[in-house]
């Protein structure tokens, strides 16, 4: 469906499917339902509310901060219902970085989840003058707060629903004057190379995104799919947001962050799209569960996991498979495997999709062995979302797939992936000079190396900047590098240091999940991160670990060198990303002098009281 708006969208499933089931929430343990009507009409009272009361007009900036719940939903479509803009804002982010992104965005209102949200933002009220009103829709907390700026979401519904019963038709001409190329959001980047970018995208990119995945990914009424990434995330908007207006998905919202987990299983979702962390994390704490697990179920995992891994290398790699692998692969299948994707959530997945970051191959290998079908794909917020992505039948591990259709890909001089496609955003901004580099000569600069193969597939080497080249002219990703390292259940982050250096090295973090419970197993006592990586027997283990992993690899990308820091790298520090991926350019910088006693390192050299190690290598 082209050329419509998202509220647009909204409005027809309202008049044509009012009583389906729109989205759930769950509260109290309790998944309660939501229709398209109640959808609507919560988004009409809210959107009249914010004309007539607060004078939000088009054009305006509606910033939205909070998990993900149906009134992030009611916002975002209130404020493009009558002309305006919504801007997510990630709500872990610090004082100095919400006020960069309402500043930025020149938001006039904000709408947060509660207490805490709100005291945050009257914490820097001076510092974010243009903030008229501070919309907030958990009241818990709230009674005693006379804030002149502060008001609650359903007072504001109300002032709106009274209107809207006076002049009934108005909102419906509201919806009716938008226009598919109006901007809808603006979308900030991960800002994993410097400050966060605010990519305007339209209606019509974030539909034409939907679409385009639409047709690769059969998507029907009723599906459900768990939204637990944050909304602010371009992934989420195209996935959640747009795809159930255009093909009525049903939204289901967990009741806690922490209880992700045990509303996954419960919902078991037909599509699932997350960053390849939630899959390396899954793989890892599945790791340490069969470890610990009886002898009775490692014997049988054990017995069938080779046809497993078979039926994944005949799948990734177009090979036959025997009739004997077939039929083990089945048992196996109704013994443990189904059971696993069960406790998992995946029991009903028909696809589940990696965005937002290179993924290992044995990561994909895993899931296929356990009969989940996830691929990968590749784009950004300038692209909305995706571009390419695996389809059915044609998986290539180390690619990142096919382009949708619609859309055109070339490999410039410098080897730099151009892109051109219906999901093209409108620019940056309050950033003409940056628009006019990325979008230069009517494609748009990816700032990522890679090249096509001959099966028409995209392979991403990692960001331009940080490829380097080995002492044979290969070139060199340190996100392959660290990806292997990942893999241990034992490693949570790696960065990966080489270039214009003699050899590789790396700065290392450990799982403080899976290496205190191994550290109290083995009864070692330690109260607190820093604790942990100054253990001799911790630096032993992951040594052991890196040393394994580095023999697998070739010469030329084995690490030689590594550390244990004795932080985690965190969000808070600006060291990651609210996605968790690495700022690599920060961390480099800040930490250049563990760097430094990394390549001066003979043997047992200490920083900040943690070892580095040198590998021994026994590669042959």
């Amino acid at each position: 469906m082209t050329g419509k708006t998202l509220p647009q969208l909204l409005l027809n499933k309202a008049e044509n499917n009012g009583n389906d089931i729109a989205m759930r929430q769950k509260y109290l343990g309790i998944w309660n339902e939501i229709t398209w009507a109640s959808y609507y009409s919560n988004v009409k009272d809210l959107a009249v509310g914010l004309v007539h009361s607060l004078d939000f007009r088009q054009g305006d900036k509606l910033a939205i901060i909070g998990e993900n719940k149906p009134q992030w939903l009611y916002a975002e479509l209130a404020a493009q219902s009558v002309g305006g803009i919504a801007v997510g804002v990630y709500q872990e982010s610090t004082p100095s970085e919400f006020a960069f992104m309402l500043n930025h965005c020149e938001a006039k209102i904000v709408i947060v989840e509660d207490q805490e949200l709100v005291d945050r933002l009257l914490s820097i009220e001076d510092q974010i003058p243009a903030i008229e009103k501070i919309i907030y829709y958990n009241s818990k907390g709230m009674r005693n707060y006379k804030h002149p700026k502060l008001m609650y979401i359903h007072d504001l519904q109300e002032h709106g629903k009274i209107y809207d019963d006076r002049n009934p038709d108005e909102f419906q001409k509201l919806i009716a004057n938008g226009k598919s190329n109006d901007t809808a959001i603006i979308a900030y980047t991960s800002g994993t190379i410097g400050e966060p970018r605010g990519a305007l995208l339209s209606h019509q990119n974030l539909i034409s995104s939907a679409n385009q995945m639409a047709k690769i990914e059969t998507v029907k009424e009723g599906d459900d799919y768990l939204s637990f990434l944050p909304l602010v995330w371009i992934g989420e908007q195209v996935m959640n947001i747009t795809m159930s207006l255009l093909h009525g998905a049903t939204l289901n919202f967990p009741e806690e962050t922490s209880t992700v987990g045990g509303d996954l299983r419960e919902i078991g979702p037909h599509v699932i799209f997350a960053p390849p962390r939630m899959y390396e994390n899954i793989l890892s704490k599945f790791k340490l569960r069969i470890q610990g697990s009886s002898w009775f179920k490692k014997k049988v995992y054990d017995l069938f996991k080779p046809y497993g891994d078979k039926m994944a290398e005949a799948k990734l790699h177009n090979k036959p498979v025997s009739f004997s692998t077939k039929l083990m692969y089945t048992l196996g299948d109704y013994l443990i495997f189904s059971a696993i994707r069960d406790h998992l959530g995946l029991a009903r997945v028909k696809s589940a999709y990696t965005n937002g970051g290179s993924i290992g191959t044995e990561v994909l290998e895993f899931f296929h062995g356990l009969g989940v079908n996830l691929k990968q794909t590749y784009g950004s917020a300038e692209l909305s979302g995706v571009a390419f992505a695996h389809r059915n039948g044609d998986i290539n591990l180390d690619s990142v797939g096919v382009p949708l259709p619609d859309t055109e890909v070339k490999i410039s001089e410098e080897g730099e992936i151009l892109i051109k496609s219906p999901g093209v955003f409108q620019g940056y901004y309050n950033n003409e000079v940056l628009t006019k580099n990325v979008l230069n000569g009517g494609w748009t600069h990816m700032g990522d190396a890679g090249y096509i193969g001959d099966d028409g597939h995209l392979y991403v080497v990692d960001r331009m900047q940080d490829v380097f080249q080995s002492k044979e002219g290969k070139k060199i990703s340190p996100a392959l590098i660290e990806n292997k390292l990942k893999l241990s259940p034992y490693i949570r982050e790696a960065v990966v240091i080489g270039k214009d250096r003699p050899y590789i090295v790396a700065m290392v973090n450990i799982d403080i999940d899976n290496v205190g419970r191994w550290a109290e197993k083995k009864q070692l006592n330690y109260t607190k991160y820093s604790d942990l990586t100054a253990l001799p027997d911790v630096i032993n283990l992951i040594e052991k670990e890196v040393s394994i992993i580095m023999k697998a690899v070739p010469e030329n990308l084995q690490v030689r060198n590594f550390v244990l820091l004795d932080k985690e790298l965190s969000t808070a520090d600006q060291e990651l990303t609210r996605l968790r991926k690495v700022r690599r350019n920060f961390v480099i910088k800040k930490y250049q002098y563990v760097i430094d006693e990394l390549y001066g390192v003979e043997s047992g050299i200490s920083v900040n009281d943690t070892k580095i190690t040198q590998i021994e290598q026994e590669v042959t």
